[in-house]
């Protein structure tokens, strides 16, 4: 087991809600992060099954590293802070991103039907772009569907390679799951979706319009959309998924991640994760418009909210904080940032399919925006 920390100085969802949140009245987050708390969370997750856990916060001008464990069971080779790995679902941000951008230049409206622009996909035609952001489409998550049972259903597709139709179509073969507008519903077809937008509107891949718009502008050294590779290029984390009834840890690192594509296929690392949730907030990837859309609230529970592609988590001290949470087989991760962006972190534990280990390391937020 390893651990070290470094500082460099400078550098219940109730009744249906129709109405959008907006952010509550909240506290300054503390002087700074408890990295004592942090240590501890990250050790416990250990003693609850995960091979390695680690959390990097960049605190205006001053990074915290503090890692636990290994990287690689065979090797024993230690978990590092710089370590790339699977983001999962904070692709989800990237995906809204590159679309916000796409409002910004006129080439697609939030409020206007899905099937403008991609003309009998959908089933109900009141599904607009701001629901599928906002996961009120209704669309039934086709996840559910190949992960019962998880290992098992994740070896089927581990290597398989996935078109967005084909997606599509294992969603479209449930009803839809709500009437469009009315409550969040997570699903990860509201992102294929979103990606098909991205592909139909600029005529190029999201590969490219991420690596166009974000990767390259923000200087994203450890960002990459490989699909439909089954590899992490450099140095990585490899991931360890938990059996369902042995609790043996699976190696999932290989995996195309094609089942989830825009909605879940990208591999970065904790200070690229950091610089990107900062400067969204800050302004510099959409408009000022577009950004205030994106902070329009849907409630989720009493303690969260969800934007366009961005969760907001409301903490025990009074702040919140911005950011998405990403779960692929073998990887949890945190990505979040204060309001201001001057206080970022990304947290992560290299398991998954264990719920004890995902509670736990989700205190990381605590420990770091609460002091």
């Amino acid at each position: 087991m390893v651990s070290r920390t470094v500082g460099t100085g400078v550098a219940t969802l109730g009744a249906v809600v129709l109405s959008l949140l907006t952010v509550p009245a909240q506290a300054a987050p503390a002087a700074g992060p408890d990295t004592a708390g942090l240590r501890k969370v990250l050790r416990t997750a250990l003693s609850q099954g995960a091979p390695g856990a680690f959390a990097r916060i960049d605190d205006n001008g001053t990074v915290h590293h503090l890692a636990e464990g290994v990287a690689d069971r065979s090797t024993k080779r230690a978990l590092g802070t710089g370590d790339r790995i699977r983001v999962g679902s904070i692709t989800k941000t990237f995906t809204a991103v590159v679309l916000l951008q796409l409002v910004d230049e006129g080439k697609i409206k939030l409020d206007s039907s899905v099937n403008t622009y991609l003309p009998g996909l959908l089933p109900d035609k009141r599904i607009t772009v701001r629901h599928v952001l906002s996961h009120r489409s209704g669309l039934y998550d086709y996840a559910n569907t190949l992960f019962s049972p998880s290992v098992s259903g994740f070896e089927k597709v581990r290597n398989k390679v996935f078109t967005y139709r084909q997606l599509m179509d294992l969603s479209l073969a449930e009803p839809l799951t709500g009437k469009p507008g009315a409550v969040y519903s997570y699903s990860n077809a509201n992102f294929v979706v979103a990606g098909m937008l991205i592909e139909k509107l600029t005529k190029k891949s999201v590969a490219t319009e991420y690596q166009n718009r974000i990767i390259k502008p923000l200087k994203l050294a450890d960002t990459f959309y490989v699909h439909p590779k089954n590899t992490i290029p450099g140095k990585h984390s490899r991931g360890y998924m938990t059996a369902d009834s042995t609790g043996k840890k699976i190696d999932s690192t290989l995996q195309t991640t094609s089942w989830a594509q825009s909605a879940g296929a990208l591999v970065s690392s904790a200070k690229d994760l950091n610089k990107f949730m900062a400067a969204l907030v800050q302004g510099r990837l959409t408009s000022a418009a577009q950004l205030k859309q994106m902070l329009k609230w849907t409630p989720v529970n009493s303690t969260q909210a969800y934007g366009l592609g961005l969760r907001r988590r409301d903490l025990s001290c009074g702040v919140s904080v911005y950011g998405h949470t990403g779960t692929v087989q073998g990887y949890y991760t945190w990505a979040f940032t204060s309001k201001s962006g001057k206080r970022s972190v990304t947290s992560f534990a290299n398991t998954s399919n264990n719920s004890t280990v995902y509670t736990t390391v989700n205190r990381t937020l605590e420990s770091t925006f609460c002091g």
